[in-house]
C-alpha cells in the first residue's frame, strides 16, 4: 500500500517552545502587561502605609485580613518577592526587546535604502516630477546641494540608464527608541541594587536571622549584624544628647538587623527652631565623626534636607525623638474615695512599678505640642432625640478629641505632654497621654487626660476642668466625695434642708432619699456609672414620662452635687465656694468629666509637675549605589524621549534619467509621522527643487 500523497500540501514545521518563549517575554504585550503590575503594586503601596509595626496592622485590618496580607507582602510591596520578579522580567523583557530590535535599528539608520525602482517612486503620496535642460550629472549635483542645504545627508547611486539620489535626515530619532527602553532597564537595575534583596540573599545563604529580643546592641550575636561589606541598606539610628552610636537599625518583619558603620556618630547638640504657632521651622544637630579606620575626627552638622555624604553612605536627619527626659509626677487616685495622693518619678525609656498590681511604662514625653483647639458648639442636642440618645451625644462631645472638628488656623503651642502605657499584672496595657497646663476647649479651660486601648486608635480625652487654682484638685475632691457615702448622706440632708426650708419633715426625708438616690446612682459600680446608669435607671420609666422625670432627676442632682463639694470642702477646712456662675459652670463641667471618668480606666490620673528634657536625634543611614544608576537611567530617558518626539527622519528619494534633449526627474518623499511640518517641508523641496541654478 502506498503512503499518502502530499502533493500541494504545504508541511509547517513547529516554532521551537524555546524560541516561543522568548517571543513572548519581548513582545510588547508582556511588558506592557508587567507594566501594568508595576503601576498596581505602587497604589497598594501608596493607599497602605508601608513597614509599619505588625499590631498596628492587626488593629487595622483584623486578624484574618492581617494573615491574608502579610502572606501577599503588602506590608513591603517594593520588597516584595514578587514585586522584585515582575521587576527583574522587566528588565528581561525589555532586554530581549533591545537585543533582537537593536542591530536593525542601527542598520537601518545606516542604510541608505539605495535599493528603490523609478516606479515604486510613483506610488508614493509625497511625489513631484519634472523636467529640466541641464544635463543628468549636472542635475544630480544640484539636487544634492539644495538637499544639503536644507539639513540632508545624501548619495548618488548610478543606476542602468538612470541616477538615484536618496538622501535621508533625522535618523537619529532611533535612538530614542534604543535609549528609552535602554533607561528602563537601568531604572530597574538601579532600583534592585537598592531594594533588600542583598539583605535578602544573605538571609537565604549566609545564616543572617533578624533579632527579637532585648539588649545592648553592642552584645548582639553577629547572626544577627550586617558588615561593613554590605553593598545597599537604609537603617536608623537614635542618638541622645551626648552620646553616640557605630550601628544603625534595619526593621525586619520578624526583628530587626543590626548594620555595623565604619564611623562613629556623637550627637553634641540638637537644635530646633519653630514658628510662632509653635510648629517645628528648622532642626538640626551638631556631630562629631569618628572614622574607625583611620581614627580622623571632625564636627558636621547634619540638618533636614542637607545630609552628610562620608564614605559611600549618607546621613540624613530623619526626626527627633525624646532621650530619655527625666519626669516629675503628682498620682491622683481615680477609683473609690481614697484623696491621698503621691510623688512618682519617671525616665522616657523605663517603666516604675506600682506595687504588684501595675507597672507604669513611660513611652513618650513632648515639651510642645501644636493642636487645634478651635472653638465648636457642643451645647446643642436634635431635637426628637431620646433621652438616652441625648447622654449619648453629650457622652460623645466630652469623651472625645482634644480638638474635635476645629479649623486649621487655630493651631497653638499647648505646652508639654507625657505618654505612658499602664500595665497591669496580666499583661494587659491602655495608653495615656496627659497635657501638663490647662487649655481652653470650647470656652471652657481643662486639663486632657487621653486615653486608647490600642496603639492604632486616636486618643479620646477625658476633659477634668481647672478650679480657681489652676489645677486638678477641686475635682478630685468631688470625685473622692462621689464614692464615699457618708459624704453623700450629708450632702443630701444639706440639699433638702436648702431645697425645703418650710417644707415638712416628711417631705424633707423624702427628698433626702431621692437626692442620695441620685448621687449613688451616678456614682455607679463596676459595670456603669455617670450618665449611662442614668439613662439605664431611666428605661424603667414609662416612655411618656421620660423626658419628665429626667428633668426632675438632673435638678435633684445638680443641687445635690453641689452641696456635696461643700460638704467636702469644709470637711477639708476649706471655704464655701461662691455660689456664682463661674462656679456653677465649673459644676456642670466636672459633673460632665465624673461622668466621663468611668471610661478612664485607670485607678489613678497622673499630672506632670516638672520635667528635664533629653534631646535625642533620628538619622537615617544609607548607602545606595543605585542612586547614580538611576540618575543615569533616568538621564537616557528624557534623551530618549526628546529623540522621539522632537527628531523626525524624513527620507527623499530623486530619480534622475535623460528624456528627449534634456532630463527628466522623479522626487519622492516619506517619514514615520505625517505632521504639518513634513507637508511644509515637502511644499519646500518641491518648489526648490526644480528651480534652475
Amino acid at each position: 500500500m502506498s503512503s499518502p500523497s502530499t502533493t500541494g500540501i504545504e508541511l509547517k514545521t513547529r516554532r521551537p517552545i524555546v524560541g516561543e518563549v522568548v517571543e513572548l517575554i519581548s513582545s510588547m504585550r508582556f511588558a506592557i502587561a508587567l507594566l501594568t503590575l508595576i503601576a498596581i503594586a505602587a497604589m497598594i503601596g501608596t493607599v497602605m502605609k508601608q513597614n509599619e509595626p505588625m499590631p498596628n496592622y492587626v488593629n487595622q485590618f483584623g486578624p484574618f485580613w492581617f494573615d491574608v496580607f502579610e502572606k501577599l507582602s503588602l506590608y513591603s510591596v517594593y520588597s516584595a518577592w514578587w514585586f522584585l520578579t515582575i521587576m527583574g522580567f522587566l528588565v528581561v523583557s525589555t532586554s530581549l526587546c533591545i537585543v533582537r530590535n537593536t542591530p536593525k535599528m542601527l542598520k537601518d539608520m545606516r542604510s541608505w535604502r539605495e535599493h528603490v525602482r523609478e516606479q515604486s517612486l510613483h506610488n508614493f503620496h509625497h511625489k513631484h516630477q519634472w523636467q529640466t535642460a541641464l544635463a543628468r550629472p549636472a542635475l544630480v549635483q544640484q539636487t544634492m546641494n539644495r538637499l544639503h542645504d536644507a539639513g540632508y545627508r545624501s548619495k548618488a547611486v548610478e543606476k542602468e540608464g538612470a541616477t538615484l539620489v536618496t538622501a535621508k535626515k533625522g535618523a537619529a530619532n532611533k535612538f530614542g527608541y534604543i535609549f528609552a527602553h535602554s533607561a528602563i532597564v537601568i531604572i530597574c537595575i538601579g532600583g534592585l541594587l537598592d531594594s533588600d534583596m542583598p539583605i535578602r540573599v544573605q538571609e537565604w545563604f549566609l545564616g543572617k536571622t533578624p533579632f527579637a529580643g532585648n539588649g545592648v546592641i553592642a552584645e548582639i550575636p553577629r547572626q544577627h549584624r550586617l558588615g561593613l561589606s554590605n553593598p545597599t541598606f537604609r537603617g536608623n539610628t537614635m542618638i541622645p544628647e551626648g552620646s553616640a552610636s557605630d550601628a544603625a537599625i534595619i526593621p525586619r518583619a520578624d526583628g530587626v538587623l543590626i548594620q555595623d558603620l565604619p564611623f562613629t556618630i556623637q550627637l553634641k547638640k540638637f537644635h530646633i527652631e519653630f514658628y510662632t504657632t509653635g510648629m517645628p521651622k528648622l532642626f538640626a544637630s551638631d556631630v562629631v565623626i569618628r572614622d574607625h579606620e583611620s581614627g580622623k575626627t571632625f564636627p558636621a552638622t547634619i540638618e533636614v534636607n542637607k545630609p552628610l555624604i562620608y564614605k559611600g553612605l549618607a546621613v540624613y536627619q530623619s526626626s527627633f525623638e525624646d532621650g530619655g527626659s527625666k519626669l516629675q509626677l503628682t498620682g491622683f487616685p481615680m477609683a473609690g474615695g481614697a484623696r491621698q495622693t503621691f510623688k512618682i518619678n519617671g525616665e522616657v525609656g523605663g517603666s516604675t512599678a506600682m506595687g504588684d498590681a501595675y507597672t507604669v511604662e513611660w513611652s513618650g514625653f513632648r515639651p510642645f505640642n501644636v493642636e487645634n483647639l478651635a472653638s465648636t458648639d457642643t451645647r446643642a442636642v436634635a431635637k426628637g432625640q431620646s433621652f438616652n440618645e441625648q447622654f449619648a451625644v453629650g457622652l460623645d462631645k466630652h469623651l472625645g478629641s482634644a480638638a474635635k472638628n476645629a479649623n486649621n488656623k487655630d493651631l497653638k503651642n499647648v505646652g508639654p505632654s507625657v505618654q505612658y502605657k499602664l500595665r497591669d499584672k496580666t499583661g494587659q496595657a491602655r495608653e495615656y497621654q496627659n497635657y501638663m497646663q490647662p487649655v481652653t476647649v470650647d470656652g471652657a479651660t481643662v486639663f486632657l487626660a487621653g486615653m486608647r486601648v490600642s496603639p492604632g486608635d486616636p486618643f479620646s480625652y477625658l476633659r477634668i476642668p481647672a478650679d480657681d487654682g489652676h489645677s486638678v484638685t477641686e475635682w478630685m475632691r468631688l470625685r473622692a466625695a462621689i464614692h464615699n457615702p457618708a459624704l453623700r448622706t450629708q450632702a443630701a440632708q444639706r440639699y433638702a434642708q436648702h431645697a425645703m426650708p418650710n417644707g415638712s419633715d416628711a417631705l424633707r426625708a423624702q427628698l433626702q432619699q431621692s437626692a442620695e438616690r441620685s448621687m449613688a446612682i451616678f456614682a455607679g459600680n463596676d459595670k456603669e456609672a455617670g450618665f449611662v446608669a442614668i439613662s439605664r435607671f431611666l428605661e424603667k420609666v414609662p416612655q411618656a414620662e421620660q423626658e419628665k422625670a429626667a428633668d426632675i432627676f438632673m435638678k435633684i442632682l445638680n443641687g445635690a452635687l453641689w452641696d456635696l463639694w461643700q460638704v467636702a470642702r469644709a470637711q477639708d477646712g476649706v471655704a464655701p465656694a461662691p455660689a456664682d456662675e463661674v462656679h456653677g459652670r465649673f459644676l456642670q463641667l466636672a459633673t460632665n468629666a465624673l461622668s466621663d471618668s468611668f471610661f478612664y480606666g485607670a485607678p489613678f490620673y497622673l499630672q506632670l509637675d516638672d520635667f528635664t528634657e533629653v534631646k535625642a536625634s533620628v538619622f537615617q543611614v544609607t548607602r545606595s549605589p543605585g542612586k547614580a544608576v538611576v540618575y543615569f537611567g533616568c538621564l537616557l530617558l528624557v534623551l530618549g524621549v526628546f529623540a522621539m518626539f522632537y527628531i523626525r527622519e524624513r527620507r527623499v528619494w530623486v530619480w534622475v534619467k535623460e528624456a528627449g534633449g534634456g532630463t527628466d526627474a522623479v522626487m519622492a518623499m516619506s517619514t514615520q509621522r505625517k505632521t504639518l511640518d513634513f507637508e511644509h517641508e515637502f511644499a519646500s523641496l518641491k518648489e526648490k527643487l526644480p528651480q534652475s541654478a
